[in-house]
């Protein structure tokens, strides 16, 4: 079987992620670089004593995507409407894959704070407990109270 050098690239995940290993040469002389992040099919996986997921990359697509939508509908639509376009277009953006992942709390509150600035940004407050009351009237489940926790 050919290995595409352009496409293939070698990761290790476990305690001795750190170590180094040595490089792998393919059959034609070329070797497999090593590296931090490995994005698969949408998910990127990065290197560490366990499984883990990043999800930056997500985070600035759903914020591109929010920002599309505002940058049209901001000044024009009811934040009722706006939350329903983001909710069906950007949210699975950022929720995208989730399921394969351990969720550390640290990532739960991670999301959940991208989550918030999007409230924020729409109904023009800093303050978290306005955030809440309008998620709650809302009806708009934040991704901490959505997915599963690790334990």
């Amino acid at each position: 079987m050919k290995i595409n050098v352009k496409k293939s690239c070698c990761m290790r995940v476990g305690p001795r992620c750190n170590a180094n290993c040595a490089n792998l040469q393919i059959s034609d002389g070329r070797y497999l670089p090593w590296v931090s992040e490995i994005r698969y099919l949408g998910i990127f996986v990065v290197r560490a004593r366990s499984f883990r997921c990043s999800f930056s990359h997500s985070k600035r697509s759903f914020f591109g995507a929010v920002n599309g939508v505002f940058g049209k509908l901001l000044n024009l639509a009811y934040e009722v409407v706006i939350l329903e376009l983001v909710q069906s277009k950007c949210l699975p953006i950022l929720l995208y894959g989730l399921e394969c992942c351990n969720l550390r709390i640290a990532d739960l509150h991670s999301l959940d704070f991208t989550y918030n600035r999007l409230f924020m940004k729409l109904f023009r407050t800093k303050s978290i407990d306005v955030v809440k009351d309008c998620q709650h009237f809302f009806r708009c489940c934040s991704p901490e109270r959505s997915c599963p926790k690790e334990s």
